[in-house]
């Protein structure tokens, strides 16, 4: 017996060695090798230190001795030491388009008062010709650290403005794209005089005295959207066409080096929809856009089953959703709410969108096959929203129909997430950056109990996808991770009811795995598994163990889509 054991041994051996003598080298295009690799998989990944790519997919996963055995030389490999390898992260709520005109246009994000927004606008004013228009966006009037003189509401009234740009129409869209600030020539071009009613569903605020301020709330807005977009279309076409590509590849150029892979984009026109696919198919875009459509309700109706596309130009374009709107947003008291904003009494907010349209817009979504994703901020607004989605998620479970926003919640409303199968796609960087005003809007029970309730949505099996909502905030992933795990303010400390906050891997998972899942795409991409796209970034801090003062600090170093390195910090590898 001891003898049969031995040979069957040796045989097998023998075997083993000959196979292994005649394995040619594996053709790897790229091996990726690291002590901290996040898979976002299932199933413990701690053994985890290599990962292999042929191609646009991972073919390899599992530890570095094994992957490097039979390498070809022809490989790149990437040894990270202690660099954070996890799956490309996806910006689950933003306007790709938006940001590109955001870089091509006066930015006010980071500007804290109204005099240096004046200044940018005044400058800029100067260098164009007469009736050019100055746009711009990013002003919030709660984030000033001086409230303007003579002003009305925090809001500053236009007349030293229009005195200095009366030359030029000037257009300034607030932070939250729900209001703008005008001058006087901008009000004339769009037909606003002091006799000016609000429109349905719209605020034109004015002062005590009856006086226009400039700023133009919801609604109301709509003139001078139109008149700016008559001025942009008497550019020829070819001009026209040329800056908004333009514009494309300035925003992905922004995504690639704040490591992001795919941009969940929330809504598109038409024109923007053929756009896309065709840079699509024309191999000319290097981050991975899932686009919602934003049309008209009565625009749908004969378009929306020939705009369905799934996974086009190699999987870097799909349009499978439609987008609508509820309400506004809370900073200009556009959100619409089931009792009245605490310091605005007798006021609810706006209903921006007839319940009926929504509800008209649902049915279309399912007969179509196309996820409904509806902008709701107030908890009226979501009490709404998810009506209208229980309806259909009775008659078929699994619709991942999304609620955009989803900030302020009646607690009544976070179990009904789960039950009507809802996706809560969330902005954590609005939380820290509305933080400020919220308490006043709200009152101190209701933003404690409702506000931005991420931990109480997860605890009832919710899933959550984060993002920006880029040009609304800055498409940075990192300050956005540090609002989710911390729900502090960068400059001042400030903390928002922390007991919301996510944990580490919640906060990684929203950007990765359950992004994904938002999107249908969890089967290609937001964890790191063979047979899924090789998309990964790749920071220089371990996200899972540092403490919270480190993150702030993380430096992206490596953006990679599909396999493809599509942006290397070069000065911080040096260090």
């Amino acid at each position: 017996m001891f003898v049969k054991n031995n040979k069957v041994k040796f045989y097998i051996l023998l075997v083993v060695l000959l196979i292994s003598a005649c394995t040619p080298e594996i053709e790897y295009d790229l091996v990726l090798i690291g002590d901290n690799i996040y898979t976002a998989a299932e199933g413990d990944s701690s053994d985890i230190s290599a990962i292999a790519v042929v191609e646009d997919r991972i073919v390899a996963v599992g530890d570095s001795n094994s992957i490097m055995q039979n390498i070809h030389p022809g490989a790149r490999v990437v040894r990270m030491g202690d660099g954070f390898i996890m799956p490309g992260l996806i910006e689950g709520h933003g306007h790709f388009s938006g940001l590109g005109s955001l870089l091509q246009n006066l930015n006010f994000l980071k500007d804290t008062s109204w005099a240096q927004i004046m200044q940018k606008v005044v400058t800029k004013a100067e260098s164009m010709d007469a009736g050019e228009w100055v746009f711009g966006r990013g002003w919030h009037q709660e984030k000033w650290t001086i409230t303007p003189e003579n002003g009305f509401d925090g809001y500053p009234m236009h007349d030293e403005l229009s005195k200095l740009t009366s030359k030029n129409p000037v257009l300034l869209i607030h932070a939250s794209g729900h209001s703008l600030y005008a001058n006087e020539e901008a009000m004339k071009l769009a037909g606003i005089t002091p006799e000016s009613l609000d429109p349905v569903g719209g605020r034109i605020v004015k002062n005590d005295q009856g006086d226009i301020v400039g700023v133009f709330e919801e609604r109301a807005m709509t003139p001078f959207k139109e008149t700016y977009k008559e001025y942009l279309d008497q550019l020829d076409e070819e001009e026209q066409l040329a800056l908004w590509q333009e514009g494309i590849d300035l925003a992905q150029q922004e995504c690639l080096e704040n490591g992001i892979t795919s941009f969940q984009d929330a809504g598109s026109t038409f024109e923007e929809l053929d756009r896309y696919e065709q840079r699509a198919k024309e191999g000319n875009l290097d981050v991975r856009l899932w686009v919602m459509l934003r049309e008209k309700n009565k625009d749908l109706d004969d378009r929306i089953s020939s705009y369905r596309k799934v996974n086009l130009g190699n999987y870097f374009y799909t349009c499978r959703a439609i987008k609508s709107e509820l309400d506004g947003a809370l900073g200009a008291y556009g959100a619409w709410l089931l009792k009245p904003y605490n310091d605005k009494p007798g006021f609810v907010g706006q209903n921006t969108t007839p319940v009926s349209d929504v509800e008209s817009i649902a049915k279309k979504c399912f007969e179509n096959d196309m996820q409904l994703c509806v902008h709701a901020i107030g908890d009226r607004a979501n009490k709404e929203t998810l009506d209208i989605m229980a309806s259909y998620n009775e008659k078929t479970p699994g619709l991942r129909w999304r609620v955009e926003h989803a900030q302020h919640l009646n607690p009544n409303d976070i179990n009904r997430f789960k039950e009507t199968g809802a996706i809560a796609s969330m902005q954590a960087v609005h939380c820290t950056s509305d933080a400020p005003f919220v308490v006043k809007r709200l009152g101190d029970m209701r933003a404690k109990i409702g506000a931005y309730a991420w931990k109480a949505l997860l605890r009832n099996g919710v899933k959550i996808v984060n993002g920006t909502d880029v040009p609304v905030e800055d498409i940075d992933p990192i300050t956005n991770f540090y609002s989710s795990v911390t729900r502090t303010r960068l400059d001042n400390g400030m903390t928002f009811f922390v007991e919301q906050r996510m944990s580490r891997e919640e906060a990684l998972r929203s950007y990765t795995i359950d992004a994904a899942y938002g999107a249908f795409e969890e089967d290609l991409k937001g964890s790191i598994e063979v047979g899924k796209l090789a998309d990964f970034t790749i920071i220089d801090t371990n996200w899972l163990e540092c403490s919270d003062d480190e993150i702030p600090d993380t430096k992206v170093l490596y953006t990679i889509v599909g396999g493809e390195i599509k942006y290397e910090n070069t000065e911080a590898l040096k260090q």
